[in-house]
């Protein structure tokens, strides 16, 4: 046995310091070659430190939280064998450790078939590099913590949620097995029927991923409200002709959905935030998505940067290159990234009203239904009347981790009165 100064390794060739998450070994415990013996973040990646050899944990140096430069020494360890990597370690501390990786190969674990049932993991804990994972996959804390953890006190690591994932989540759909004897959910065996199969195709998947870790993370809440668009309809067929010809832009609705939206947002800024662990972070942009139906069928959600800052003809202008990138299949990747705030259009399907899911990770989504006329009692000074009005329903479905009632029924009332409140001698 001998003593060895373990230094902070050189995890990247523009890396100069990692903070120490956890220590995975405690000060007098024994451990294994490719034992993990910390877990290290930088500003790339999180990363798992191997231990070089087998040995012991004599000192920390440092604890967790700590920020370290790359080369310090942050333990000494008592270990059995002089490996080329812990000589390495000791003599010269430029030596790059791989990235999430032990100096072991994992071992290859058994195909398991999808059971019915799991044990929840009720200690879980989700390091950083693990819910990086989980949310490039669309895995639900849920999920997270029906999967066995091979880390210490049963934490899951990189290589367990790997396994998961190439072992076809078996645990997706699983129903919990309860600690104690009493009322169990039954396990029900559907008849499917038969009929022709539809392999769903990536985007499908992706789509029906999205939207089960969404219901599954957010809380959902929906509130409703109905709007008068009378003078908005009626302003828009007077002026989408002279507006096309001038602009030689299409004069569509959604441009000035959006430009309403963005106002409200404008008055409610909380609206636009995003949930980060304990914290609410509150975007500065006001970037508006709009759900836009692919050729295939699936659905798209392109955004619009800066609406708060564009006018109706840049607003139309860009709704409309949007919505031609999709039916074209030739959005890039920038087309739908950023977005703070979606609106999806219902009504374009014939639907009276919607309860959208929100959209990961915003902090609400709004669903606009079709417009109809239909008799509405009007009060005027003179008295009330019954009138033919353009009416439409608005849906806002947010999540109630971030916004209470209060703010999303003040808001969603905001719209609505923006859209009401249509300047009908406005010059284009």
């Amino acid at each position: 046995m001998s003593k060895t100064e373990f230094k902070m390794p050189k995890m990247g060739e523009s890396i100069t310091e990692g903070t120490i998450i956890n220590w995975m070994i405690n000060e007098g415990d024994s451990f294994e070659e490719g034992d993990i013996l910390l877990e290290v973040a930088t500003d790339k990646v999180d990363n798992e430190v191997p231990a070089p050899a087998s040995g012991k944990m004599l000192e920390y140096k440092f604890k967790a939280k700590d920020v370290v430069p790359v080369g310090e020494v942050i333990a000494v360890l008592e270990l059995s064998g002089e490996k080329g990597v812990a000589k390495s370690s000791r003599n010269a501390p430029e030596k790059i450790i791989a990235k999430s990786q032990t100096s072991e190969k994992p071992k290859a674990q058994k195909q398991v078939s999808k059971p019915a049932s799991f044990k929840v993991n009720e200690n879980v804990f989700i390091s950083p590099l693990v819910d990086a994972i989980a949310r490039e996959n669309h895995i639900s804390y849920e999920e997270l913590a029906r999967i066995s953890g091979t880390g210490k006190d049963g934490r899951l690591r990189k290589s367990d949620v790997s396994n998961y994932l190439e072992n076809g989540r078996p645990f997706q759909f699983a129903q919990p097995v309860p600690e104690v004897s009493g009322f169990q959910i039954p396990d029900l065996k559907f008849d499917k029927g038969k009929g022709k199969i539809v392999e769903m195709d990536r985007m499908r998947q992706m789509i029906s991923d999205h939207m089960v870790f969404s219901k599954h993370t957010s809380p959902h809440v929906t509130a409703y409200v109905e709007a008068d668009l009378t003078e908005m309809v009626n302003w828009r067929n007077k002026n989408k002709a002279a507006f096309q010809k001038k602009y030689n832009e299409k004069l569509t609705f959604t441009p000035l959905f959006i430009e309403c939206v963005a106002m409200a947002i404008t008055d409610f800024p909380m609206i636009n935030s995003t949930l980060d662990g304990t914290n609410i972070i509150v975007k500065e942009e006001i970037n508006i998505g709009m759900a836009t139906a692919l050729p295939s069928g699936n659905l798209i959600v392109p955004v619009v940067k800066n609406a708060d800052k564009k006018d109706l003809k840049e607003l139309a202008k860009t709704t409309n290159e949007l919505v031609g990138k999709s039916r074209d299949n030739k959005l890039k990747a920038d087309d739908t990234k950023g977005g703070t705030f979606t609106i999806s259009n219902v009504g374009t399907f014939g639907s009276l009203m919607g309860t959208p899911i929100i959209n990961q990770p915003e902090a609400a989504i709004l669903a606009t239904g079709i417009i109809k006329k239909r008799a509405e009692v009007i009060e005027r000074k003179e008295g009330d009347t019954i009138e033919i009005r353009q009416m439409m329903y608005l849906s806002l479905s947010f999540d109630h981790r971030i916004v209470d009632g209060y703010l999303a029924g003040s808001f969603l009332r905001r719209i609505a009165d923006y859209m009401e409140k249509f300047d009908s001698k406005r010059k284009i």
